[in-house]
């Protein structure tokens, strides 16, 4: 759902500064289409370049992640908006753990590379 929520202020966030995806793409060192997942909820690597985008968009990350508080489907569950943040701020750091994670077994595996 992160994910998502993520893509969809991007993408409204994009529109509004009137920049094409390949620009922000640039400006993030990645591929138009890499970008696009994002935009379209499919990646979370948004959250490896939470810094750059808030940057670009001269936002913190508190703005990027805070759910508007319309109809959204959390509203609907009857949760606050401290509960929907603090939801986000959790999954965001299970990614960013995932990730570590995973670039400690590239490093792992590296440095036993290295070593044959």
């Amino acid at each position: 759902m992160i994910n998502i929520v993520i893509g969809n202020k991007l993408k409204t966030l994009r529109k509004n500064k009137k920049m094409s995806q390949e620009e922000i793409a640039d400006y993030l060192h990645m591929s138009q289409s890499a970008y696009a997942r994002m935009e379209s909820g499919e990646s979370h690597s948004w959250a490896n370049h939470i810094l750059r985008i808030c940057q670009i968009f001269a936002i913190t990350p508190e703005e990027l992640m805070r759910v508007e508080h319309s109809k959204t489907e959390t509203n609907k569950k009857g949760k606050s908006p401290k509960e929907v943040v603090s939801q986000l701020s959790d999954e965001v750091i299970v990614q960013y753990e995932e990730r570590i994670k995973e670039l400690k077994k590239v490093i792992k595996d590296l440095k036993k590379e290295r070593k044959e």
